[in-house]
Parts: C-alpha cells; structure tokens; sequence
C-alpha cells in the first residue's frame, strides 16, 4: 500500500516559499532562471537531475516563480522513495507519495500519478535519474517509471525539464541556474524521444556554465 500525499494549501506553499526565498538570498550568490513558456489549463510533469538534498528546497523555489506567478499550478505533489517517507512523516504533508522500487505495490504509485496529471493545474515532481548523481555527469539515465505513467494521463499534460546546477566562480557563494526545457505534452510523448532532448539539453545548459574552455566530447554518451 502506498502512503498517499496531503499537498500543502496554496496559502502555507506560498508562506513556505517565502521562507525558502530568504533562506536562498542569503545562500546563492546570485539564482537565474531561464525559462519557458508554459502552456495553461494544462497539468505539469516537473522532472529535474537529482544531485542533492537541498532538491526538494529548489524545486519548490522554481515551481513558485516558473509555474504557480504563472497561475499555472494549484498543488504540488512529489513521488519520494517510501523508506525515506517512514523515516520523515512530515513529507506527505508537503505533497510526497510513496514509491517502493521492486514492490509490487509500485504500479499503484503510478496510477496514483496518472491520477494527478489527469487534473489541470497539478503539478508532479519526477527525478527520473531515481538515484542521486553528481549534477554534472554529461548523461541523464532515465528509469522507466514515465513510460507507465505518462502514456494514461487523461486530458492535457506540459513534459517540464529543469537541468539544475550550481558554480562559484568569483563567489564565496555559489550561484544557482535554472535551464527548464518545454518537452511537448502528453499527447506526444515518445520515451526514446524524450531521453534525447533532455540529454542533449542537459549538456548544453553544462556548456553554458563552462567559461572559456570548450570540451572535446572524446565519444558519444552511451
């Protein structure tokens, strides 16, 4: 059985995105956003690279500026691995949903997620990567789970990208970059398709970060 999620009142997510703000002004040096155009009445598959513990924090910050200033979103729910939901109970109170990779209660995780694609204004949180990675490995891996998922959603769905890195530089902070691509929409979802612009997104959002230097890519990624 799958622990189901409380999302946050659109009041206390704006309160705790305030906080969050000022935890982040005095944290970043310096938070770009380059963003895109989202598409009303839609709901919303957010997929970011997983890279830190500090995730959560940062996806809550974007889905504040890119999507709810937008009035775009209305609730935000986030798929969290379910030892970890044991551990924090609190999380379901801010919009997480268990998954149990390799439990047979797995499929119900997804069909909870279709559930909340198929209203517009929902927005899903997805780390397809599953695992944590350093955030500038040149290849996203992407597990399977969207193939189950996105295919069954009912009505219209915007696919969300946001390669998430941070730099120093100049700073004794680092500065936090935002690269969102606008990956289509449920109704031309193909999995292979999808791998390929986020690959190839993801590498360049990393170029953009690489001053005066351009890297030789000795081989194709695998």
């Amino acid at each position: 059985m799958i622990i189901k999620a409380k999302p946050l009142n659109p009041f206390f997510f704006k309160c705790g995105v305030t906080i969050i703000g000022w935890l982040f002004k005095r944290r970043f040096n310096k938070i770009i956003l380059r963003n895109i155009e989202i598409k009303p009445d839609h709901s919303y598959l957010l997929m970011c690279n997983h890279f830190s513990f500090l995730d959560g924090l940062l996806a809550y910050y974007l889905c504040d500026k890119a999507l709810r200033k937008k009035d775009g979103m209305k609730r935000l729910y986030i798929m969290s691995l379910k030892k970890q939901m044991e551990k924090n109970k609190w999380l379901r109170y801010c919009g997480s949903f268990s998954v149990d990779p390799g439990k047979r209660s797995i499929m119900e995780s997804f069909e909870y997620a279709t559930e909340i694609l198929s209203k517009p204004g929902n927005v899903l949180l997805f780390y397809p990567q599953g695992n944590l990675e350093s955030s500038l490995v040149r290849h996203i891996k992407f597990q399977d789970g969207l193939k189950q998922i996105v295919p069954k959603v009912k009505g219209k769905c915007q696919l969300i990208w946001s390669s998430n890195l941070m730099e120093y530089f100049e700073s004794t902070k680092p500065s936090l970059y935002y690269n969102l691509l606008d990956c289509g929409t449920n109704e031309e979802f193909d999995f292979e398709s999808l791998k390929q612009q986020v690959n190839l997104h993801h590498r360049k959002s990393i170029e953009k970060n690489i001053r005066f230097t351009k890297e030789p890519i000795p081989y194709p990624a695998t």
